[in-house]
C-alpha cells in the first residue's frame, strides 16, 4: 500500500521504576564461520535513504521436516556493523503477516543511536512467500479492485457478493499454491529464522519485532530459548486470541481511534468547519459513507474503499490531518478529488499489497482454527457491530477467507516462557491493532520481561517514532541489556507525544517525519 508522509510535533516524557543492568554477552569481535555461513553472499544493493544496505539470498526447506527436500529462497537484507565492539545480527520484522524486511533493516540503522547500531548487523529479511522471496504469493491479482461490494451486509444479496468474494480468493490460493500453502505459518518462519541464525554464524539471535512480529518473535522464542539473546517486541499480539478473536477485538479498540479522530477534528473547527461536537462529526463521517455507497467518489471510492482509506487513521494520528482535509472537501463542499487522493495514497492496494494479503490470509489461516460456519461470522460481527460500526465488517470481509481456507489449521503456539533472558516489550495503552491487554499478556508469560507502557498513545509501532522516552530504553537495552524494573504491570511509563496539529499550522510544517517513515514500513492490518 502507498502511504503519504505526516508529520508530529514535539515531544513529553516521564519515566517511571528503575534500570537494570544484563550482562551483554557479546559475541566475538567477528562472528565465528559455520558450514551455512558460506551460503551468504553480501552484495551492495544500496538506496539514496540507506546507501550502505547490503543483500543476500538464502535458500531454506520448504517442509522443515525434509531438510533436504524443496528449498525455497528468502531475502536478506544487511547493514553491516562498523565499531569494533560486535553484538551479533539483529533481525527485523515489520509484522504482517506479509511485510517485506527489507528496507526496515536500513530505517531501524539510521533511526537508532550511532553509537548503538554500529553494534550490530541489522538484518532485514522477505519471510517465505513474501516480496523477492521465492516463491511469492499473489493468489488473485486485483482483489481489491474499486468499487468493491459495500461491506455492510444489510441485503442478502450484498452479504452473498462479499461471500463470494471470499470464497474466490481462497479458491485461488489453493490452487496456485496448493504444495506451498501447508507451510506458510508462522512456526515455519521462526524456523526460517534460525536457519538466518546459522548461516550467519551466531549462537544467539538478537530481534527486534513490531506488531505481528512481536508473535513471531515470541513464538522463535518458544521454539529455541537457547538461541534468544536480546529481543525487543513493540505493539505486542495477543496470543490467546490467534486469530479470529484477536480481530474481533480490533473491531472494538479501532471503534475508539476512530471516535478519537473525531474528537481531534472538533477540536480543529477553524480549520476543519465540522463542527465542535465529536458525536455530530461522527454523524456526517457516516453520513458520507451511506453518500458514497450510492454514488462513489469519483467513480473509485465507495463505501468499503472510505473505509480502506481512513483505516490508517487507527493505526497512525499523523494521517489524521489528511483524512481530515478530505472528509472535510466532501462534506462541506461536495468535493471529490481530495477524498480521491486520499484512497490513493493511504489505501489503494498495488502488486505488492496483493502479495502482502496472500501471504496474510495464508498464515492467518493456516496459524489457528477459524469458525467454518459463515452463520457464526455473522452473529458474531453484528454483535460487535452494535457497539463498533467503524471497521467491523470490513475486518470481517478481510479476514473472511479463512472460513474457506483450503488447508488445514494448526493449533496457537503457547509463548509461555520461562527460559529466556531479559525481553524488552512496548506498548501503547490505546493502541487499536494490537490492544494494550495482549501487551500485559505477554509481559507475564515471558518470565524476566520489562513492559514500557506508552501512556494515553494510540499509535501502533511506537519505538523509533520520535517519542525520546521510549527510544532511550530501546538504546539502553540494545547497548548493554539495561531493562526498567518497576513495581506494579509496567516496568516504565512514558508520555504520548501530542497529536498533530493541522497542516496549515506552523506546528506541523516544524514536527518530525521519523514517525510517517516507520508507518509507511509497517503498513496496516498487521
Amino acid at each position: 500500500m502507498r502511504k503519504r508522509a505526516a508529520v508530529l510535533c514535539g515531544a513529553a516524557a516521564v519515566m517511571a521504576g528503575t534500570l537494570t543492568a544484563v550482562p551483554a554477552d557479546a559475541s566475538p569481535s567477528q562472528p565465528p564461520q559455520t558450514a551455512r555461513a558460506a551460503q551468504l553472499s553480501w552484495k551492495k544493493c544500496g538506496t539514496d535513504d540507506y546507501p550502505t544496505l547490503q543483500c543476500a539470498s538464502l535458500k531454506v526447506p520448504l517442509d522443515h521436516a525434509r531438510p533436504r527436500g524443496r528449498q525455497i529462497t528468502l531475502a536478506l537484507s544487511r547493514v553491516p556493523h562498523t565499531s569494533a565492539t560486535y553484538q551479533g545480527p539483529l533481525l527485523v520484522n515489520p509484522g504482517g503477516p506479509g511485510g517485506s524486511g527489507l528496507s526496515l533493516a536500513g530505517f531501524v540503522a539510521s533511526a537508532l543511536p550511532k553509537a548503538v547500531a554500529s553494534q550490530y548487523d541489522v538484518i532485514g529479511f522477505d519471510p517465505r512467500g513474501v516480496g523477492r522471496s521465492t516463491p511469492a504469493l499473489d493468489c488473485r491479482p486485483g482483489h481489491f479492485d474499486p468499487v468493491r461490494p459495500d461491506s455492510l451486509p444489510l441485503t442478502a444479496s450484498v452479504e452473498r457478493a462479499n461471500v463470494r468474494r471470499a470464497k474466490a480468493f481462497a479458491a485461488a490460493c489453493g490452487t496456485k499454491y496448493a504444495s506451498v500453502l501447508p507451510y506458510l505459518d508462522t512456526p515455519d518462519t521462526a524456523r526460517d529464522m534460525d536457519v538466518i541464525r546459522q548461516a550467519l554464524g551466531v549462537r544467539r539471535l538478537n530481534y527486534f519485532g513490531y506488531s505481528y512480529g512481536t508473535y513471531l518473535g515470541a513464538v522463535y522464542a518458544k521454539l529455541f530459548p537457547q538461541r534468544v539473546r536480546r529481543w525487543v517486541l513493540d505493539s505486542i499480539v495477543d496470543p490467546s486470541g490467534v486469530w479470529y478473536e484477536d480481530n474481533l477485538a480490533q473491531d472494538r479498540a479501532f471503534d475508539d481511534r476512530h471516535r478519537a479522530l473525531m474528537a481531534w477534528i472538533a477540536q480543529h473547527d477553524a480549520t476543519y468547519h465540522l463542527g465542535t461536537d465529536p458525536a455530530r462529526i461522527e454523524s456526517r463521517w457516516y453520513a458520507m459513507r451511506t453518500a458514497l455507497a450510492k454514488k462513489p467518489a469519483g467513480g473509485t471510492v465507495g463505501a468499503s474503499e472510505l473505509e480502506d482509506t481512513f483505516l490508517p487513521g487507527g493505526y497512525y494520528n499523523g494521517y489524521w490531518p489528511y483524512l481530515a482535509e478530505a472528509f472535510a472537501a466532501y462534506a462541506n463542499d461536495g468535493r471529490t478529488e481530495p477524498l480521491v487522493e486520499a484512497y490513493r495514497s493511504f489505501a489503494a492496494v498495488d502488486a505488492s499489497g496483493d502479495n502482502g494479503y496472500s501471504v496474510y490470509s495464508a498464515v492467518q489461516c493456516r496459524d489457528a482454527a477459524w469458525p467454518r460456519t459463515w452463520s457464526r461470522w455473522r452473529a458474531d460481527n453484528w454483535a460487535v457491530y452494535g457497539k463498533a460500526p467503524f471497521m467491523t465488517w470490513n475486518n470481517a470481509w478481510y479476514n473472511a477467507p479463512c472460513a474457506f481456507w483450503p488447508t488445514s489449521s494448526l493449533r496457537p503456539v503457547d509463548v509461555t516462557n520461562r527460559k529466556l533472558p531479559p525481553a524488552l516489550l512496548f506498548q501503547a495503552t490505546n493502541d487499536a491493532a494490537t490492544p494494550y491487554e495482549g501487551g500485559a499478556l505477554v509481559h507475564r508469560m515471558l518470565r524476566g520481561s520489562s513492559l514500557v507502557v506508552e501512556q494515553g498513545g494510540g499509535n501502533h509501532g511506537i519505538t523509533l517514532s520520535g517519542n525520546a522516552c521510549l527510544d532511550d530504553h530501546l538504546a539502553r537495552y540494545l547497548a548493554d541489556g539495561t531493562v526498567p524494573r518497576g513495581s506494579g504491570g509496567a516496568d516504565a511509563v512514558c508520555a504520548a507525544l501530542p497529536d498533530p496539529q493541522p497542516l496549515s499550522t506552523a506546528a506541523a510544517a516544524s514536527g518530525t517525519a521519523r514517525g510517517s517513515t516507520l508507518h509507511r514500513l509497517l503498513g496496516f492490518r498487521g
